[in-house]
Order: C-alpha cells, then sequence, then structure tokens
C-alpha cells in the first residue's frame, strides 16, 4: 500500500500542470534572478579594491566551481531520488534518502576544509609569482574553501525541500544569503560602520557568513516543521543503496559542473591567443547572459521534481505535459535573451565601461553566441529530465559533447582558419550538434523506462 504525502507532495500528482510548474518555478526564477544580480554587484565591489584583487579572485574561480560541483552533485541527486520515491509512494525510503543526502554534504565539507587548509596557496602559486597576489589569492580561496559547509548543507537542504514540492522556502533561503552577501560585502570590503578593512578577505568573509545564513534558515524550517521527509540522524547508519542511488545522478552532475570551468579556462586561452580584450568580452558575456540563463535554471528546479514525482507515479501524460510545458517556456525565455543581444549588444557591454576596441569585438560575439540560445533552451530541458529520471550520466554525455568534445576544438579551429570573430560561432555549432544527437536519444529513453514500468504503455501518447 502507499503512503501519501502528507504536507504537499502529492499536489505533483494531481494538480493541473500549469499552475503546478508555475507555482514550483516561479519562485526559484525569482531566486535565480537574485543570484544572476548578486554574481555582478560582487564582482564590481571587488574591482574596486583594484585590479590585482579581480585577477586573485578570478584565480580562486575554478576551485570555487568545484566547490559547487559536488555541492550540486549531491543534492540534485538527492532531489532526484527523493520525487521519484514519493511519486512511488515511498514516503520512508524517501526520508533515508534525505538523511544519506546530508551525509555526503558532511562527506563533502570535510573534503574541501581539507583540501583548503593544505592546497589554497599552492594552487594560487602555480599562475602568479607575485606575493601580494598570491597572498590575496591564498586568503580569499583558503576561507571559502574551509569554510564552505553553508553552501554544501543550504544546497542539500533547499534540494530536499524542493523534492516535496515546497519551492517558496528555498527562495527565501537563497534570498536570504544573497542580500546578507551584498549587505556585508562594502561593509567588509572597505570597513565600513567600525568594522576593519578586509580587502579581499572580507569579500570571502561575507560569501561564506551568507552562505552559512542560508545553511541556517533552511536547517532550522526542516527540523522544525512538518514535511513530506523526516531529518533525524539519531542512530544514523549510512545506506548504501540511498546512497548508490543519489551518486547514480550526483557524480554525473558534479562531473558536469567540473567540466564548465574546464571549459571556461580552456576558452581563456584560445582567446588569449588573439587579444586580452577578447578574454574580457568572454568574461563580460558569462555576466550579462546569466539574466536569461539563470530564469531557466530556476524553471527547471521546479520541473525536476514534478517530473522525477509523476515518473515514480508511472504517470507518463503528466510527465510530458511538464516536458512540453517546460521546454515552451524555456523557449520563450531564450527567444527574449536572443532579441535583447541581437538589438543592444552595445548597450549590454556599456555597463561594464567597454572602450572602442571591445565594442568593436564585442558587439559581433554577443549577436553571435546568443544564435545559441534557443538550442540551450532544448538542452537543459533535456538534460534536466533525464537528472529526473535518474539519467544522470546521459546529461554528463551531453555536456562532455558539447563543451570538450565540440566547443573546444571548434573554437581552436575557427580561430586558425577565419581569426577571432570566427571563434564565437563555436558556441552555436556545439549546442546544435548536441541536439541533434540527444533529442532522439531523450525520446527513446522515456519510451523504454515507461515502458519498463507498464508495458502496456508503448504509445507515446499513453497516459
Amino acid at each position: 500500500m502507499q503512503e501519501k504525502g502528507k504536507n504537499g507532495s502529492e499536489k505533483m500528482g494531481v494538480m493541473p500542470v500549469g499552475r503546478l510548474l508555475a507555482s514550483m518555478a516561479l519562485p526559484a526564477m525569482c531566486s535565480m534572478l537574485v543570484q544572476a544580480m548578486y554574481n555582478i554587484v560582487d564582482s564590481i565591489f571587488v574591482a574596486r579594491i583594484g585590479e590585482d584583487a579581480l585577477t586573485a579572485v578570478s584565480l580562486a574561480f575554478p576551485l570555487q566551481m568545484l566547490i559547487l560541483a559536488f555541492a550540486l552533485g549531491a543534492s540534485v541527486g538527492t532531489n532526484s531520488l527523493i520525487a521519484r520515491r514519493l511519486g512511488e509512494g515511498r514516503q520512508k525510503e524517501a526520508s533515508i534518502a534525505a538523511n544519506n543526502g546530508f551525509f555526503l554534504a558532511l562527506i563533502d565539507t570535510v573534503l574541501f576544509l581539507v583540501l583548503g587548509l593544505l592546497f589554497a596557496r599552492p594552487f594560487i602559486a602555480l599562475f602568479s609569482e607575485d606575493a601580494a597576489l598570491i597572498e590575496m589569492g591564498a586568503q580569499y580561496l583558503g576561507i571559502v574553501m574551509t569554510f564552505s559547509f553553508g553552501m554544501h548543507f543550504a544546497s542539500m537542504g533547499e534540494k530536499v525541500l524542493q523534492a516535496t514540492g515546497n519551492m517558496i522556502i528555498p527562495m527565501l533561503a537563497q534570498l536570504i544569503g544573497a542580500i546578507t552577501n551584498i549587505i556585508l560585502d562594502p561593509i567588509m570590503i572597505f570597513g565600513l560602520f567600525g568594522c576593519p578593512a578586509m580587502g579581499v578577505a572580507g569579500a570571502a568573509i561575507a560569501t561564506v557568513i551568507g552562505q552559512i545564513a542560508s545553511m541556517i534558515f533552511v536547517i532550522l524550517i526542516l527540523l522544525f516543521k512538518d514535511h513530506d521527509v523526516s531529518i533525524n540522524f539519531k542512530g544514523f547508519k549510512p545506506d548504501a543503496n540511498a546512497i548508490r542511488e543519489i551518486l547514480r545522478v550526483g557524480i554525473p552532475t558534479m562531473i558536469m559542473n567540473a567540466i564548465s570551468s574546464v571549459t571556461n579556462t580552456a576558452m581563456n586561452m584560445v582567446l588569449m591567443a588573439f587579444s586580452s580584450t577578447a578574454v574580457a568580452v568572454m568574461g563580460i558575456y558569462f555576466k550579462v547572459q546569466s539574466f536569461v540563463f539563470m530564469p531557466v535554471f530556476g524553471l527547471t528546479q521546479g520541473a525536476m521534481p514534478i517530473l522525477g514525482y509523476n515518473f515514480g507515479a508511472n504517470n507518463r501524460k503528466r510527465f510530458l505535459q511538464t516536458f512540453r510545458l517546460s521546454l515552451g517556456v524555456a523557449f520563450v525565455i531564450m527567444m527574449a535573451g536572443t532579441a535583447l543581444f541581437q538589438v543592444a549588444p552595445g548597450w549590454l557591454l556599456s555597463l561594464f565601461n567597454a572602450g572602442e576596441d571591445m565594442l568593436r569585438i564585442g558587439q559581433l560575439a554577443l549577436r553571435i553566441i546568443s544564435l545559441a540560445f534557443v538550442g540551450a533552451a532544448f538542452g537543459i530541458i533535456i538534460s534536466t529530465m533525464y537528472q529526473s529520471i535518474g539519467h544522470g550520466f546521459k546529461s554528463m554525455l551531453m555536456s562532455l559533447l558539447r563543451q570538450l568534445i565540440v566547443l573546444l576544438p571548434a573554437a581552436w579551429l575557427l580561430g586558425r582558419l577565419g581569426g577571432l570573430d570566427a571563434v564565437w560561432w563555436a558556441f552555436p555549432i556545439a549546442e546544435y550538434i548536441t541536439l541533434v544527437v540527444f533529442a532522439p536519444i531523450a525520446v527513446v529513453t522515456v519510451r523504454r523506462e515507461f515502458e519498463k514500468k507498464d508495458p502496456a504503455q508503448s504509445s507515446p501518447h499513453g497516459e
């Protein structure tokens, strides 16, 4: 006999799909937009210290991305498993998944504590012999790695709640973290209101305090409010089966995010062969494109538990309705983003005080790269669908194909053949090749997975 979700997860199986997706995705989309705003504001504050400070923080970025990769891997894997177990009516096993997810967050915390203490300074020293720059970079990286527990536990708590259909608390947690960080940044960096001026170290401390604030809020909610999963570590023993299922989605997610860091570094190397301005244009692109991509990522945070729940409940009709609606919304967002980048690339670049050379390079770059946005909409939703049904490996393969197998070689080859202006075409080429390869695989995968649950559902339109 199936157990029913007592606090709201059952809505993912009965509420009209349009209203359900809106109620779950809109809070996440709003919080992701705030995160995008924070990323730009944080960079502006650090840049005011000086160019070396911005360089030091930039050198720390790959390992920051690695922290995020581990946090997202464990939490997205846990989210997927909880949603599927709730859809199957196995509420006790959903709670086991949640508890083991927090155990994995603890392991990640200890791992980065050790890495931060041992390797922060040697890592920064790989890139520079400037003692002042190494000192700033080591301070920043050491703090964000050693005290990364806020990120790991906040991410896990947010994804656990999202898996049960609760999107408001995760939104509030992210808002608390971002706003806390934005407020503390100028105070700690420049020494306002009696606080000593700590420079780059102050930026790192503000970051981890914001993460810890998010963590405290979401953990208190989990412990003292009723939910469809229960968090209880009394007599806890790791569950090998739950951990294996979490990592089946989580490890590919970790690798996907780590690939992005490698790709950004390699692209900078390709562009540096032309000019440092080209590298700056790429940096600006990643800042401004977040206002287009972040709402889509928020959409996927709402869609994933709905997809996972209805896959677990063997409700093919609602699963496909959610997938198609998510795809439609992502398409509209990306079309709007494409229009903005086509019509106003100069205005976007002017936000960063772009000079004549940067405007010349950047306007063409933004127009060409934005042609990939519509393909990215399909790719992001297909990847989310894979994760929701436990096929995280296919999501990882999509990232490998798009970024390492196609994008980087295409950028290098186009640069050799056509110069800098040709490099930017690697982005749309990589996006659409990946879509052509994986869209048919997605159709076959969904059909086969539902046929395993119920062979009678052989029609692609079956309920």
